[in-house]
């Protein structure tokens, strides 16, 4: 989260509790998230301010916020609630440890390039099928924006985004989305209700080498948090020796340290990739494109070919490829299942070199 737009609401919590009063619209919403979160797990306010919903989401309730000022306010306000100071994006909670989340116009304090992190690392701390509701300001705007009316607290980060555009996010940061549209009481705003899906998120940001897309998480990989995740699966191993990353079994260390990115080309997650249809391939290429026209990696690896083939190309060997998708040059390998019995851990390991090589001539 914007380090300066923390402070002014670390310097100035008590001004900001005074000059907001309590929307009774707004208030209703976190009562109905409460009485929807997964039971016994917590329900967690984010960017929780002086804790004006806190009451609303009922118990056990999180009060977090980036502000350690801000959540005193909230305990004072709250006794019963957990305090927890911390950033949005490194949320300081264990995986599955959430059984709800709302965040009432704290993530438009991100960077939109980051917003994609902020929540695959809220996905992995909710349970699946818990449900968030938030809300983000509306717009194409970024930075400390002028011209905000009457604002009493100038100076702060604000990230506008527009309602197809975070939609996609939510759909790739794992999410089913039930609800993404234009807020009913503020056409300013985006009111999202959705809920944790059993899927692997993204783990997609800024500046990445190479966006790796499998076909679709294994039920395994999405229950364990991580692409490839199975013992047998060989993506690690050869991704490993062939120098694209350096620790096993680790997404979040591949994208940090080596700009190694990971999606799906299809989020719903199967007991095998033959389980899913043409049409979701063809759906999610349309997704993966839109990913990367914003984010613009250098290339995409398709660990897999018969997604590809479904959805772009039915002859396509494994390879550079003429095709670009989203304005992306694209590799394509076979799969590093263990049942694809065709390739060798030093086949794909020859695969992820030659990748690797490709794109830093790009």
């Amino acid at each position: 989260m914007d380090l300066p737009t923390i402070a002014i609401y670390e310097q100035r919590a008590k001004e900001w509790q005074q000059a907001r009063t309590s929307d009774g619209a707004i208030y209703a919403r976190a009562k109905k998230l409460g009485e929807q979160r997964i039971a016994p797990y917590p329900v967690i306010d984010l960017g929780c301010g002086p804790g004006p919903h806190l009451a609303a989401l009922g118990a056990p309730v999180v009060a977090q916020d980036g502000a350690p000022a801000m959540v005193s306010l909230a305990l004072a306000a709250v006794p019963s609630a957990l305090g927890v100071c911390g950033d949005l994006l490194h949320l300081p909670l264990r995986r599955s440890s959430l059984g709800a989340a709302w965040a009432s116009a704290s993530y438009l304090h991100i960077k939109r390039v980051e917003l994609p992190w902020a929540l695959m690392d809220l996905h992995q701390a909710l349970v699946p099928d818990a449900p968030i509701a938030l809300s983000l300001r509306r717009g194409n705007k970024e930075g400390q924006l002028v011209g905000l009316r009457d604002d009493q607290f100038p100076g702060r980060f604000f990230a506008e985004i527009e309602v197809k555009e975070l939609h996609s996010v939510l759909v790739g940061a794992g999410f089913s989305v039930a609800l993404c549209e234009v807020d009913s009481l503020d056409d300013g705003w985006i009111e999202v209700q959705a809920k944790r899906a059993p899927t692997l998120p993204d783990f997609v940001g800024p500046n990445m080498n190479i966006l790796i897309c499998g076909l679709n998480p294994s039920i395994y990989s999405a229950e364990v948090g991580v692409g490839f995740g199975r013992p047998g699966n060989r993506f690690w191993p050869a991704a490993i020796k062939a120098g694209m990353v350096s620790q096993d079994r680790d997404p979040r260390h591949a994208l940090q340290n080596h700009g190694v990115g990971m999606t799906d080309l299809v989020k719903r997650a199967t007991a095998k990739a033959s389980d899913l249809k043409i049409y979701e391939y063809q759906e999610g290429m349309e997704r993966v494109a839109r990913l990367a026209q914003w984010l613009k990696p250098k290339m995409i690896c398709f660990v897999g070919l018969s997604g590809y083939r479904a959805a772009i190309d039915k002859s396509a060997q494994a390879g550079i490829q003429p095709q670009l998708v989203g304005g992306t040059r694209v590799y394509l390998m076979p799969s590093t299942s263990g049942l694809n019995a065709h390739s060798s851990l030093d086949q794909l390991s020859e695969h992820f070199e030659t990748a690797l090589a490709f794109s830093k001539t790009l």
